[in-house]
């Protein structure tokens, strides 16, 4: 494999650290990897938490740093769309530790998907704007946008099977979008304290809830919680059924995938133990043993 160069090298312990600090789940996965796909992975993750963390500072700051997101995020957009660093801006701007990362790993693995960056950019930017979720639909595009997108871009770097791109790809868009399905479930009522509300209004009306009055809430009733978790952790089952059934198609990292699933997954168990969010306020969190199995069972190839 190509090496790093050595100012991506020099990035390497922050990529680390960022991993293990903020994505226990992944880090732990991350150490069933041969060594030099586990340094691509953690420092495609430090590009991507770096852009998600660009954004949730803007939210949280009421959108008073929008320009400087939008600015880095632009750049990204701009390389993604195969321009040159740099060329957005005529080379005068400093170029962001990001677009280096992404310039070598796109170096060092042709096949890495620039539409996918450009898509993971696209949820961003809706992310920047608030999210405007109206159907099921709507939905499922947005968890592809900022988590199947991921699924692509790991997929390229960990390699497929000759002949089933396609099916490699269906599965990592699947899987990525039960995860951050799974993280929906997860931060549900954080989100709906900051007003922000990731299910569809479709989906809050089937089980007659009103969108406008269940963003700023803090909370949805037990009574309406129960059947619309239940239905939300179904649709995310099936997306990990699929992903889970593609890992066959990737030459490398199989088990790494697999602990991923099965750590993220094991949050939907979780939910349904604490009854769906009747302990409040609580958020699901898989225990140390139970990770322990999970990743044992991934190890053995279960």
């Amino acid at each position: 494999m190509t090496p790093l160069r050595p100012e991506i090298r020099a990035l390497l312990p922050e990529a680390r650290r960022t991993i293990n600090r903020v994505a226990r789940s992944f880090s732990l996965a991350a150490r069933l990897l041969p060594n030099q796909i586990r340094n691509d992975v953690e420092l495609l993750y430090l590009v991507l938490r770096t852009l998600d963390d660009l954004v949730d500072v803007d939210v949280r700051a009421g959108g008073s740093t929008r320009d400087a997101a939008e600015r880095r995020i632009a750049a990204a957009e701009a390389w993604a769309s195969g321009d040159e660093i740099g060329a957005s801006t005529g080379g005068a701007a400093e170029v962001s530790r990001e677009l280096l990362i992404l310039d070598d790993l796109a170096r060092r693995h042709p096949d890495l998907p620039r539409d996918a960056v450009h898509d993971f950019l696209a949820g961003m930017r809706a992310d920047l704007a608030g999210p405007q979720i109206e159907t099921d639909q709507d939905a499922a595009h947005y968890c592809y946008q900022v988590a199947g997108t991921v699924g692509r871009l790991m997929a390229s770097m960990l390699g497929v099977v000759p002949g089933h791109e396609r099916e490699a790809d269906r599965a990592a868009r699947a899987l990525g979008a039960a995860m951050q399905r799974t993280n929906i479930l997860r931060d549900i009522d954080e989100d709906l304290a900051n007003g922000r509300v990731y299910l569809s209004a479709a989906s809050l009306r089937a089980h007659n809830i009103d969108p406008a009055a269940a963003s700023g809430s803090t909370s949805l009733r037990d009574a309406d919680r129960g059947e619309l978790l239940r239905d939300e952790i179904a649709r995310a089952d099936a997306e990990y059924d699929e992903g889970l059934n593609g890992i066959r198609y990737l030459t490398h990292g199989g088990r790494s995938i697999r602990a991923a699933a099965l750590l993220y997954r094991e949050i939907l168990r979780q939910i349904e133990r604490d009854g769906y969010g009747a302990r409040r306020p609580h958020r699901p969190v898989v225990g140390r043993a139970r990770k322990a199995t999970l990743l044992a069972r991934a190890a053995i190839g279960g």
